[in-house]
């Protein structure tokens, strides 16, 4: 089990990588897997309350007696694959994190463990600490002037 996760982390990571490049693309794909993700949702929850109190409405948003039971469900694991293959299942919310980690090779923030944030975050600190004792120099250099 855990080669056939690790294949599919890896998959994810090369089509993550290779769609960072082509931003306009990445987008299309997402957009793509999210819009189909959720009309799967909607055409299920369709069928199941026309199924659960069989009651034909002329008011459903879809017509339900011609489309077949599986399209819903299908539609959301076309949906799911697209968006887990993209990476963009878990963190279509992040914005241009995912493609900016994808071009540097890095991982996902939701693939971060807590001690890695934290170094992050340290180093972050101590990078603006650094920033201000030169803009003090700075400003020090410029006042004897």
């Amino acid at each position: 089990m855990k080669e056939i996760i690790r294949f599919f982390d890896k998959l994810e990571d090369k089509v993550r990588g290779r769609l960072a490049h082509f931003p306009i693309t990445y987008a299309f794909v997402g957009a793509a897997g999210i819009v189909i993700f959720w009309r799967g949702v909607w055409h299920t929850m369709d069928f199941l309350m026309e199924w659960v109190f069989v009651i034909h409405q002329e008011q459903l948003t879809t017509d339900l007696a011609r489309l077949p039971w599986w399209d819903g469900p299908l539609s959301i694991i076309i949906g799911s694959i697209l968006l887990l293959i993209s990476g963009l299942f878990v963190s279509n919310f992040i914005g241009n994190e995912i493609i900016i980690s994808g071009l540097r090779g890095e991982k996902k923030l939701a693939e971060k463990t807590e001690d890695e944030v934290k170094i992050e975050v340290g180093a972050i600190a101590e990078i603006k600490e650094e920033v201000q004792k030169i803009s003090k120099r700075l400003e020090k250099l410029d006042r004897r002037r």
